[in-house]
């Protein structure tokens, strides 16, 4: 009861650092935001607890290095959180007593994919916190981010926190007698370029002592530092895999919306009814964007595009559907052809700064980079004082020297793909279709699909009004090694009709993006039966196999046992029935040929 009364009315202060609690809680809810959005139709700011959707955050296991493309193995996690209703923990209770651990965690790590809400959520405690809402218990809270410490050899806890607030200076020694009331939250530990080793026992253990970034980190989360604070982190997972970090009694993984959330957030996109209706009655019939949704990020995407087409004049519903995007390509394109028509005063313009662009991007692709200092985008001919950059790309500038990243990891693989048809050159494509298909975690699909999806004609002309012809040349060199590395595919497999699943649902995505049926139907035709048994299909696995599956005039066995299928799942099946003789006798089975 103490705890709850706490956390609502907060800890006595003295005026003096009422005061300063106040003008910090104020300077955080206009830091964290505001923002202006376009796509709302009014000219207002509006804060992260405005538009914030619950996200699933559940207890997580130990990190490895997965196997799968990000994108793909979350659809998988999500899907089964959903199927198995597994608990979510809410931002207001990350640090509430564990009856298995008997304690309240001290240290909490938060981890999920690019994109996924990470930050989002940690902006959403922080203005709760801000408007009086909950965790008053803390009376400060200091939200730093790695990035913003890359620069640092040296420095002091002290001095890490003014770097940040500097207007505490005065009253910062007081604020820090009190560590039970402090929550200090560092976001993206991923992003740093200092090798956090939570073993290490080098560590600090005086606020105002000068040392490395690491051991002032490593000495807050092991209590050496500032005893009694509490500490909040962020990481993609991949940085987690290996690392010991035993001394995080709570450790979540966020995997995006909660079911009907992001239906909820696209009515709060459009704030019109009407609309937001029709745009989720055209993503319900697109599976494969609609699956997408889960994530907060692509669902931004989505709802920006599709607000140029739902949003603007009348249009012939028959010509509206044939404009609309189906595929993540066809999507992204529009993206870009979007932003190009808004701040884009020519074709040349547009086309040379994408190039530039375009061959930093496909450099980070093949590098793992997502992070680009000053002298890689001078490196790259980038003109950082075009006005179309700020639209693709994000700069940092609390560095001594700024650093640029693309608004997202999928925007860097879309634009990495597009410069080999803007930019054409038969040794450059063809290195890195083989660099990315021997990539061992998967780590080049979605730059490979793009590749393919561009090939594309109906894909292309979305781009082409924007910046000219893109290369005929490039799509049937695309072609070309699709059907080369498939028939590779078909001498490695020992039973000729079989292939491996994972790498068979790899190539029903390229297909999917690609649209033609024809040419997936040339280049399937030798194989008659088709196999997915044991693998948890998501929805995007069911959208693009069924696409593949309407490419056969027949396909003689279609194996779906120990699939995990849900009815909407197998929905998604329903057009490409006819061209079946026989499902795997299986419940999956038995319940799709019933539907």
């Amino acid at each position: 009861m103490q705890q709850i009364l706490l956390d609502r009315n907060g800890n006595p202060l003295t005026p003096e650092l009422k005061e300063i609690q106040e003008h910090h809680k104020q300077h955080l809810l206009e830091t964290a935001i505001p923002k202006t959005s376009e796509s709302t139709g009014q000219n207002k700011a509006f804060y992260v607890s405005d538009r914030y959707m619950d996200l699933i955050a559940s207890h997580v296991h130990p990190f490895y290095k997965s196997a799968e493309h990000k994108l793909i193995e979350t659809a998988a996690k999500h899907k089964n959180y959903v199927l198995t209703a597994a608990g979510c923990v809410s931002p207001n209770r990350l640090f509430c007593w564990c009856q298995r651990l008997k304690c309240e965690p001290h240290a909490v790590m938060i981890t999920g994919v690019p994109g996924i809400g990470k930050t989002t959520l940690l902006e959403k405690l922080v203005c709760d916190w801000a408007n009086g809402k909950f965790y008053q218990r803390f009376s400060f809270i200091f939200f730093l981010r790695f990035r913003d410490l890359n620069k640092l050899e040296k420095i002091s806890l002290e001095s890490m926190i003014l770097q940040e607030y500097p207007y505490l200076e005065n009253q910062l020694g007081n604020i820090l007698k009190n560590p039970e009331r402090i929550l200090i939250i560092f976001d993206g530990l991923d992003e740093s370029v200092h090798e956090i080793n939570f073993k290490s026992r080098h560590l600090s253990h005086d606020i105002k002592q000068v040392e490395n970034v690491r051991a002032v980190v490593v000495g807050l989360t092991k209590r050496s530092l500032l005893k009694g604070c509490r500490l909040l982190m962020t990481s993609q997972p991949d940085r987690l895999a290996g690392k010991d970090i035993s001394i995080f009694k709570g450790v979540l993984e966020v995997i995006g919306f909660l079911p009907n959330e992001s239906q909820h957030y696209i009515e709060r996109f459009f704030m019109n009814k009407h609309i937001s209706d029709k745009v989720l009655d055209f993503l319900r019939e697109n599976g494969v964007l609609y699956t997408f949704c889960y994530n907060p990020s692509y669902c931004w995407i989505i709802c920006t595009v599709l607000s140029k087409f739902f949003k603007g004049q009348p249009t012939n519903n028959d010509q509206k559907k044939t404009l609309l995007p189906k595929t993540m390509t066809q999507l992204f394109a529009a993206f870009i052809a979007d932003v190009l028509s808004n701040h884009s005063p020519d074709k040349f313009s547009a086309r040379s700064l994408l190039t530039s662009i375009g061959w930093m991007a496909e450099h980070g692709i093949m590098n793992h980079v997502t992070k680009f200092e000053k002298q890689t985008l001078s490196q790259f001919n980038v003109d950082t004082a075009s006005k179309l950059l700020p639209e693709i790309m994000k700069e940092y500038t609390r560095f001594p020297e700024a650093s640029f990243s693309f608004l997202h990891p999928i925007t860097q693989e879309f634009l990495a793909a597009l410069v080999h048809y803007i930019d054409y050159s038969p040794e450059k494509l063809h290195s890195s279709l083989e660099r990315a298909k021997s990539f061992s975690n998967n780590y080049g699909e979605l730059f490979l699909s793009f590749l393919c999806g561009l090939s594309d004609v109906s894909t292309s002309t979305i781009l082409e009004p924007y910046l000219g012809d893109l290369s005929s040349d490039a799509a049937k060199d695309v072609l070309t090694w699709l059907q080369l590395h498939l028939t590779w595919l078909q001498q490695e497999v020992t039973e000729p009709e079989t292939l491996e699943t994972r790498r068979l649902l790899s190539i029903c995505f390229k297909f999917f993006e690609l649209q033609n049926k024809a040419f997936c139907s040339e280049c399937l035709g030798l194989f008659r039966c088709l196999s997915f048994c044991d693998v948890n299909l998501t929805p995007l696995d069911c959208s693009v196999v069924s696409f593949t599956l309407q490419s056969f005039e027949e396909i003689e066995v279609l194996g779906l046992r120990e699939c995990n299928l849900r009815r909407k799942d197998v929905e998604r099946f329903a057009p490409a029935l006819h061209n079946i003789r026989n499902i795997g006798y299986d419940i999956n089975a038995r319940l799709l040929t019933s539907s």
